[in-house]
């Protein structure tokens, strides 16, 4: 199994803070951390982005990473994933990989990540061994094509792309389940899915993944805590499409 390295980093820099380490709870510098874990900046400034992303440290400009104040602190804009919230309520989660291929990219998956070759994983997700997702994602040969699907069982492409990731564009709508959808999800053919696409984009701009989630309609829901609520006829993010 290959070692995630910026996971481990990050696993030894929360043992630190939560031990007490950084007394003035300023963290070393990156070039400092890629120094002391012989760790390349990116691999550094990827741990250093999952602990942000828990909670546990923020930067500020131009002083450096610094630990957070109350560790339970979210903010407004930030979406937990389902996994996090199936953990925080006992339920296990899986993955199981149907299948993992490299191949031609297909029209619109070359018009989104701007390449010719792409890695192709199926996957299901289920929660306490019942189907609650069918996850295709799409990566660049040349950034996926080595993962292995033990890999890919154990952990997802953001855990194992080794290139800093920026920000996300996602879109939800519904659908009706294919009798493909249906046999892998166990519900029946036709009844309702939420079908999630998802591109995710490196710090460089530059699209890296293209996913598509799809969740069985009677078992999941979308709900976003609004920091303010606007005068209107929808639900905020809804749109016509064309």
């Amino acid at each position: 199994m290959r070692k995630i390295r910026y996971l481990d980093i990050a696993d030894d820099l929360r043992a630190r803070l939560h031990a007490g380490e950084f007394g003035d709870g300023r963290l070393p510098s990156e070039s400092e951390l890629s120094e002391t874990y012989e760790a390349s900046r990116v691999t550094v400034r990827k741990a250093l982005e999952a602990l942000r992303t828990e909670g546990l440290i923020a930067a500020q400009q131009g002083l450096g990473w610094f630990a957070s104040g109350d560790p339970l602190r979210q903010r407004l804009g930030r979406l937990g994933t389902i996994e996090s919230q199936l953990a925080a309520s006992g339920v296990t989660s899986e993955r199981q990989v149907l299948e993992l291929r490299t191949m031609v990219a297909p029209a619109r998956v070359r018009d989104v990540l701007n390449v010719e070759r792409v890695v192709r994983l199926l996957r299901l997700n289920l929660a306490d061994g019942r189907p609650f997702a069918l996850v295709t994602v799409w990566c660049p040969e040349d950034l996926g094509g080595s993962f292995t699907r033990n890999e890919l069982t154990e952990h997802s492409f953001h855990d194992l792309l080794d290139v800093p990731l920026g920000h996300g564009v996602q879109t939800i709508a519904a659908a009706l389940a294919t009798p493909r959808q249906a046999e892998l999800l166990e519900v029946a053919a036709g009844s309702a899915v939420l079908v999630c696409q998802r591109t995710t984009y490196a710090t460089d701009e530059r699209a890296v993944l293209l996913a598509t989630h799809v969740f069985p309609g009677a078992l999941t829901e979308f709900s976003v805590d609004l920091p303010r609520s606007e005068a209107s006829i929808a639900p905020s993010g809804i749109r016509l499409v064309e």
